[in-house]
């Protein structure tokens, strides 16, 4: 099956085109700056060189069109009609309590996606965008929601609760989410499928670090716990975000300076994390750097990082009462050899012993922990938009197989 797999932004749709019996991506690319005059899209056939176009592209409709032309394009594309487009499948940031799976986009579907825009007021609209566009360009092809939320979804009250009156939660669903469930999902099973054993068994740690920051405790293939939590602010420190603190601290910063709501979110997910710390930069491999040269606001900007990770790590293996694997993903994760070592250093008391050369050298999909440490180490890049696409296929072949004959 052929499938399509778009990330809706404001102004940007991510690609993917997929040959999902052959599981790669037969194209990629990116629409930005939509709604603008100089507008860019870039496409990679797989294979083939990157090719830019400057156009008009004044909102998610045309950006559609522009998509599928050049994916039909003769010297850059990959089929010969669109026709071939068997289905589509989207990235949808956040289903609420609605959806503990993907879903074939139906009317209902849709009504559900727009009632939890409160709660992702800046993603999901952009995905209804996207959709929408879709629908226009490609009336009768099958569209699939994934949702970023659905895999965390099943988590027990006593994570997913907050310590706030039950009224709120009632009234406001304000509680525990969690995100980059699709990234999560992905890499435990590989986990599983890389040591040969049924998930069922395993307890395992997936940690997504990238500029945003998230860990799961996956226990027997299902999430029991996640660091991310109403929104993505809460958990981890991330490029820009501040992750834990005491509620009381930005009120008092409120009182102090002066700030607006709107700033204070500002100051919490644009200004915090890495970049506030360090003063330096949101990006690990130059705080990296700064670390190697002395800066001393950057070490600290590190250590709370890789602390915060270990710290998790401790508190779900407690949480799942044992610890079978812990997984490293995201553009940090897969490539920062110096933050899976401060997390992994003096973890030989829970069983964790990295291999240094392993660590230095992975490729791929890789086991970088010692031969005798009893909890594996994994480094697995993520492949979310792969998974997006199978998703797509299963609903999609789910659906033919139902027909009337």
């Amino acid at each position: 099956m052929k499938v399509l797999v778009l990330n809706s932004g404001s102004s940007s749709i991510k690609y993917q085109f997929f040959d999902t019996d052959e599981k790669i991506a037969l194209a990629k690319g990116m629409v930005e700056r939509i709604g603008m005059s100089s507008a860019v899209l870039t496409h990679t056939p797989h294979g083939k060189e990157k090719i830019r176009i400057v156009g008009e592209i004044l909102d998610h409709s045309i950006a559609i069109e522009y998509v599928i032309a050049v994916l039909l394009s003769p010297n850059h594309g990959v089929i010969k009609d669109k026709k071939e487009i068997d289905a589509v499948g989207h990235r949808v940031v956040h289903g609420g309590e609605t959806f503990s799976g993907s879903v074939l986009i139906t009317d209902q579907v849709m009504n559900a996606i727009k009632e939890n825009i409160e709660l992702a007021p800046l993603h999901n609209p952009p995905n209804i965008k996207g959709i929408n566009a879709t629908k226009e360009q490609l009336p009768n092809v099958p569209q699939v929601a994934v949702f970023d939320t659905a895999f965390h979804v099943q988590m027990p009250p006593k994570a997913f609760l907050y310590g706030i009156p039950y009224e709120l939660y009632r009234k406001y669903k304000i509680r525990r989410y969690g995100f980059h469930g699709t990234s999560h999902r992905y890499v435990s099973e590989r986990a599983a499928a890389l040591l040969n054993r049924p998930i069922e068994e395993l307890k395992i740690i997936t940690a997504h670090l990238g500029n945003g920051c998230s860990m799961a405790a996956v226990d027997c293939g299902k999430s029991v716990d996640t660091t991310m939590g109403f929104t993505p602010l809460e958990g981890l420190l991330m490029g820009t975000r501040s992750g834990d603190m005491d509620p009381s601290v930005i009120l008092y910063i409120m009182g102090k300076e002066g700030l607006s709501i709107s700033e204070a979110n500002t100051l919490l997910n644009k200004h915090s994390g890495l970049i506030g710390l360090s003063g330096e930069s949101s990006d690990m491999r130059e705080i990296e750097n700064a670390v190697l040269e002395g800066n001393k606001k950057a070490k600290n900007a590190f250590d709370v990082f890789t602390y915060r990770i270990k710290k998790y790590i401790g508190a779900y293996a407690a949480a799942m009462g044992g610890l079978d694997a812990v997984v490293f993903t995201g553009g940090i994760g897969e490539n920062s050899d110096m933050v899976r070592r401060d997390v992994c250093a003096n973890m030989e008391f829970l069983g964790i012993k990295l291999d240094e050369n392993l660590n230095q050298n992975p490729k791929g999909e890789a086991v970088i922990s010692s031969e005798d440490s009893e909890v594996k180490v994994l480094r697995i890049p993520t492949n979310e938009e792969l998974v997006i696409a199978l998703d797509t296929e299963k609903i999609v072949r789910e659906q033919l197989n139902n027909l009337p004959s």
